[in-house]
């Protein structure tokens, strides 16, 4: 399972569908869709709304993939950030009652990708942001740690976190949930 994703290049990929190889997009799709999915229904609370904006995403990809900078962060990166405004301005466009506040969601995403990938940013106020986050997510314990990680970096659903770890769902959602609420009140 997380063996796919080290082997798949999504630079080259990128690079190859700001080349206009729709083969690359084909490939880029079908490696990332599911997860992306996932990860924008989180935001969304919406299966049919979630496949559109990923949809929208792909072919956002496809237009501004020649925009995509490499020394700027990664292209995996890239194409989550893209995707993730695309779902945030849909929130924002249907004002849908979501789960966990959005905002702080996307944040924590975001904060949680740059950690993921140990973007080596010089500002310092964002370096110290991510230190307290990085502080807050120590303070939990490895199993809600492991599914906050696993949701949000890994894009996995929690039907599939239940199954790697080997718990009731209900179990899981109460993790995430819980993990979520103790990170919001370590981070203010």
């Amino acid at each position: 399972m997380g063996m796919s994703q080290s082997l798949f290049d999504y630079e080259a990929a990128l690079l190859a569908c700001a080349a206009e190889q729709r083969s690359a997009l084909t490939a880029l799709y079908q490696q990332e869709a599911p997860r992306l999915i996932a990860v924008v229904y989180r935001i969304l609370q919406n299966q049919s709304l979630a496949e559109e904006i990923v949809h929208d995403a792909f072919i956002k990809i496809w237009t501004s993939a020649q925009t995509y900078r490499p020394e700027l962060g990664s292209a995996r990166g890239w194409i989550y950030t893209l995707t993730r405004n695309l779902a945030l301005n849909a929130l924002q466009k249907n004002q849908r009652q979501v789960q966990a506040d959005p905002e702080f969601l996307t944040d924590l995403m975001d904060q949680l990708q740059a950690e993921n990938e140990h973007n080596a940013s010089n500002e310092a106020e964002n370096s110290l942001h991510n230190r307290n986050l990085y502080h807050c997510i120590e303070q939990l314990n490895e199993a809600n740690k492991q599914c906050i990680l696993q949701a949000y970096i890994h894009g996995y659903t929690q039907e599939e976190i239940a199954h790697l770890m080997d718990k009731p769902i209900g179990t899981i959602k109460t993790w995430i949930r819980r993990s979520l609420q103790a990170l919001k009140e370590c981070l203010q």
